[in-house]
C-alpha cells in the first residue's frame, strides 16, 4: 500500500474548483479578444489578472458572468453553465463602471439589491466593513466619485456571494480610500470568499492577491504565484536629459525607450519642461547608471523610480528576450 505524504489532504478537504475555463476563444467580428484562454480556479483563492489595456481581461470577466458567450471553448462556474440563476446568485461582480440610482439613497440602494437574494449578508456587517455608515441617509447622486466606487464594490458582497469578480475596483480613489477598500476586501476574502481582481496596478494585485495570471493579446503568458510573477514584472524607469535615445541603447540593448521632444517635436507633449526627456525602461537600473556614467554621456537630472505595470508590460510583450521571463514564472519556475 502506498502511503501519503503527511501533508496530503484528503480528496473531500481539498478545494473545489469552482471556476473552470478550456480554450476558450471570443471573437468579435475579425477581432480576436481571447486566443485559447484556460485557467481555473478554486474556492477561497484571490486570483489578481494583469495585462496591458486590450488585453482582454474586462472580456474573460464579462464570460464568466454570463454577460457572453464564448465563440469556442467552454466556461462553468461552480459546475454550472454562467448563465443559470443558480449559479449566477453565488457571485458578486463590479464592473469598471457602474451606475447608481441617483434619487436612490444608500441604505435603500443596499436593502433594494439584498432582496434579489434568498441569504444576503448582513447590512450592518456590510456597513462596517465598507465604512458606508456616514452615507447611509444620503442619495446616490450625492455622493463623491471616490464614496460610488466605495458603494458599488460594496454591493458585489450583498448576496453573501461565494465569489466576487472587480474589475479595477479603485479607479478614482485616492490612496487612503484605496487602501481602506484593500482592508475590506482583505476581509472578506479571509472570510472565504473567492476573489478574482484585474488592476493596472502592481501594488494593488501585490496588496491583494496570492496568485497572478498575466493576459496579453488574449492569451495567458504566465500563471504563478505573487512573487514569481512580480519578480518576473520588475522594472526601473530611468529618466535623464542630454542623452539620446539612440545612445541609451548602446549602452543597454535591451531598454525599451522613448523620448519627449517638447513643443513642436515629433513626440512632443506641449510642455517646455519636457524638452529633451529620455525615459528608459531596465531591468537593473543600478547597473544601467554605471554604464551610462563610464560612457561619459553628459547627462542631466537623472531620475530612477518603478515603472508601471503597463509600462513593464509593455516593455516585456515588445522585448523578446524578456517575453521568456514571463512565461518562466509559470508555476512558480
Amino acid at each position: 500500500m502506498n502511503a501519503q505524504p503527511a501533508n496530503a489532504q484528503p480528496a473531500s478537504a481539498r478545494p473545489s474548483t469552482i471556476v473552470e475555463v478550456d480554450e476558450v476563444v471570443k471573437r468579435f467580428g475579425q477581432h480576436t479578444a481571447l486566443d485559447g484562454i484556460s485557467l481555473n480556479v478554486t474556492a477561497g483563492e484571490c486570483v489578481g489578472l494583469l495585462g496591458p489595456n486590450g488585453a482582454g481581461k474586462t472580456t474573460l470577466l464579462s464570460l464568466l458572468l454570463g454577460l457572453r458567450s464564448p465563440t469556442t471553448g467552454t466556461v462553468r462556474l461552480f459546475g454550472g453553465d454562467p448563465l443559470d440563476v443558480r449559479t449566477r446568485i453565488r457571485v458578486g461582480s463590479t464592473p469598471q463602471a457602474s451606475a447608481l440610482p441617483e434619487a436612490l439613497k444608500v441604505a435603500e440602494v443596499l436593502d433594494y439589491v439584498a432582496a434579489h437574494y434568498p441569504q444576503p449578508a448582513a447590512r450592518n456587517e456590510l456597513v462596517d466593513a465598507f465604512d458606508l455608515g456616514p452615507l447611509l441617509g444620503k442619495q446616490c447622486g450625492s455622493l463623491s466619485g471616490g464614496q460610488q466606487r466605495r458603494l458599488a464594490v460594496a454591493l458585489s458582497f450583498v448576496g453573501d456571494p461565494d465569489l466576487v469578480l472587480l474589475d479595477e475596483p479603485t479607479t478614482g480613489l485616492d490612496v487612503d480610500a484605496r487602501r481602506s477598500l484593500w482592508d475590506a476586501l482583505r476581509a472578506k476574502h479571509r472570510a472565504g470568499c473567492a476573489v478574482i481582481v484585474t488592476s493596472h496596478h502592481l501594488e494593488e494585485i501585490e496588496q491583494l492577491a496570492e496568485r497572478v495570471v498575466v493576459i496579453d493579446h488574449g492569451s495567458v503568458i504566465t500563471d504563478g504565484s505573487l512573487a514569481s510573477v512580480v519578480g518576473s514584472v520588475s522594472r526601473r524607469r530611468v529618466t535623464m536629459r542630454g542623452v539620446d535615445a539612440a545612445r541609451i541603447q548602446a549602452i543597454d540593448a535591451d531598454a525599451l525607450t522613448e523620448t519627449v521632444e517638447g513643443p513642436g517635436g515629433s513626440a512632443g507633449s506641449g510642455r517646455a519642461a519636457d524638452a529633451g526627456l529620455v525615459t528608459a525602461l531596465v531591468r537593473d537600473s543600478d547597473a544601467f547608471i554605471r554604464s551610462l556614467v563610464a560612457s561619459g554621456a553628459p547627462f542631466t537630472d537623472l531620475t530612477v523610480r518603478g515603472a508601471t505595470l503597463e509600462e513593464a508590460f509593455l516593455a516585456m510583450t515588445q522585448n523578446d528576450e524578456a517575453s521568456p521571463a514571463v512565461k518562466n514564472a509559470q508555476n512558480g519556475s
